[in-house]
């Protein structure tokens, strides 16, 4: 990868980790506003509760996806980014464009997905 192409892809990492990072904060200061609101009802408190909840599962996501960034520009100051960590070979640019943070190539995502799929076990 040249290094225009490096360059860009970092802009989008940087701008993704600025974004995720922003949705965390808010997240966490909603969930800490939620616990602080004075509720009135029994009602209110479950509401409230399962507000919280949300929040704190929707700032795990946010997270990951900064812990996710954090690592992919780890790899592109190794010189490893863009090259997939299972098989060595380049990944595709437009793989990497849809999703900057891509550790594997198409192939080997899709060997990890269906092993993932085929040990997830029966389902409804």
């Amino acid at each position: 990868m040249d290094s225009a192409k490096r360059e860009h892809f970092k802009r989008l990492l940087l701008t993704e980790l600025k974004r995720h990072a922003q949705n965390v904060s808010d997240e966490q200061a909603a969930a800490i506003d939620a616990v602080n609101d004075d509720a009135k009802e029994s009602s209110d408190f479950a509401l409230r509760d399962v507000t919280q909840e949300m929040a704190l599962r929707l700032g795990d996501q946010e997270s990951k996806s900064v812990a996710d960034i954090d690592q992919a520009l780890m790899r592109m100051e190794e010189g490893s980014y863009g090259i997939c960590i299972r098989c060595g070979h380049a990944i595709d640019e437009r793989r990497l464009e849809a999703m900057p943070t891509a550790r594997y190539d198409a192939a080997c995502q899709a060997v990890f997905e269906q092993a993932k799929g085929n040990s997830a076990g029966p389902s409804l």
